[in-house]
C-alpha cells in the first residue's frame, strides 16, 4: 500500500526507502504546488527511489515536461556575449559577424595583457634613453604588435575556432579584413596610449603607425603563400633588419620615423594593399581547406 509521510528527509543520512509518495503528492509535485519543506524531503526521495520516480514519470503531464525540456535546451544552447560581441551588436554589427570577430585570438584577453605589458615595459625603456632622438625600442616594437596579433587570428594551430571559420558563408576575405580591422584598430589604441606617455619626442612617437599597417598587410599577403606562422616571422625578421640597417650610430635613431622614411612606410602600405588585393582569391573557402597542412592553410585542395 503506498503511504505517504510528512516527515522532511535529513539530507545528510541514508534516505528511507521504507515509504513512498503519495499518488496526491505526485500530483502536486507535478503541478509545482508542493510547498516546502515537504518539497525537499520528497525531492531527496525521488533521487533515491527508482519506483516513485517511475510512478511520477507516468503520472506527469507530457505536454508539461516536453516544454521544460524546450526551456532547458534553449537556455543551454543560447550563447554567451562577451563585452566585445555586444558593444558590436549594439552597432548594428550581424550577430553572426559579430560572433566570429569576438572569438579572434588577437582580441581576447591574454593577448591584449601581453601587448599592455610589452608596451609598458618599452615605455619605460625609452624614458631611460632620454637622451636619444627617438625612442627607437618603442618605435620598434609598437608596429609589430598588430602584425603578430593578426598573425594568431588565423590557422588551425593558432585559431580554435578555425573549423567554424572554415565553414562560415561568411567569405573569408571578407573575415580577414574584419578581424584585421579589429585587431589593428584594438592594438593601436593601445600603442596610441603608450604614446602619449613620451610626450618628450614630440610626434616622431607616431612613427609606429604607417610601419605598422604596412607589416599587417604584407603578412596578410604572404599567409595564403607561407603559412600563418613563416609569414609573420619572414615579415618580422625584414622589419629588425630595415631597423637595425637604418639606425644613426650617434643619434640612435632611423630614417624611418623621418619625414622622408614615412613617406616611404605610405608607398608600403599602398604596395601590401595591392598585393593583398591581387591575392584574395587564395582566401577562398567555397572547397573544405585541409587542415592537416602545416605551412599555407589557406590553400584549397
Amino acid at each position: 500500500m503506498t503511504t505517504s509521510d510528512p516527515r522532511p528527509v535529513d539530507n545528510t543520512g541514508p534516505v528511507d526507502n521504507s515509504w513512498h509518495v503519495s499518488d496526491e503528492e505526485l500530483r502536486r509535485y507535478g503541478d509545482t504546488t508542493l510547498a516546502s519543506p515537504w518539497l525537499w524531503s520528497l525531492e531527496a526521495h525521488l533521487a533515491a527511489c527508482a519506483d516513485c520516480r517511475r510512478r511520477l514519470a507516468a503520472a506527469a503531464d507530457q505536454d508539461r515536461v516536453a516544454a521544460g525540456w524546450s526551456r532547458l535546451d534553449a537556455a543551454l544552447d543560447r550563447p554567451h556575449r562577451g563585452p566585445v560581441e555586444r558593444m558590436m551588436v549594439r552597432v548594428r554589427v550581424p550577430e553572426t559577424t559579430a560572433r566570429l570577430i569576438a572569438v579572434t585570438p588577437g582580441l581576447r584577453a591574454p593577448w591584449l595583457l601581453a601587448v599592455t605589458l610589452t608596451l609598458t615595459l618599452t615605455t619605460l625603456a625609452s624614458h631611460l634613453a632620454q637622451a636619444a632622438a627617438a625612442p627607437l625600442v618603442f618605435l620598434g616594437v609598437a608596429p609589430a604588435l598588430p602584425m603578430v596579433g593578426v598573425a594568431l587570428s588565423f590557422g588551425p594551430r593558432l585559431d580554435p575556432s578555425y573549423e567554424l571559420v572554415a565553414v562560415t558563408p561568411l567569405h573569408t576575405f571578407r573575415l580577414l579584413l574584419l578581424r584585421t580591422l579589429a585587431v589593428l584598430a584594438t592594438t593601436s589604441v593601445l600603442s596610441g596610449c603608450a604614446s602619449l606617455a613620451l610626450p618628450g619626442f614630440g610626434l616622431v612617437v607616431l612613427g609606429w603607425l604607417l610601419p605598422g599597417v604596412a607589416l599587417t598587410l604584407l603578412t596578410l599577403a604572404l599567409i595564403p603563400r607561407l603559412g600563418p606562422l613563416l609569414a609573420p616571422t619572414l615579415t618580422g625578421t625584414g622589419w629588425v633588419a630595415a631597423l637595425l640597417a637604418t639606425v644613426h650610430p650617434n643619434t640612435g635613431s632611423s630614417v624611418i620615423f623621418s619625414p622622408i622614411g614615412q613617406l616611404w612606410a605610405t608607398v608600403a602600405v599602398l604596395f601590401a594593399a595591392l598585393v593583398l588585393t591581387a591575392s584574395r582569391s587564395a582566401f577562398a573557402t567555397s572547397r573544405r581547406l585541409n587542415l592537416a597542412r602545416p605551412a599555407g592553410p589557406w590553400r584549397n585542395p
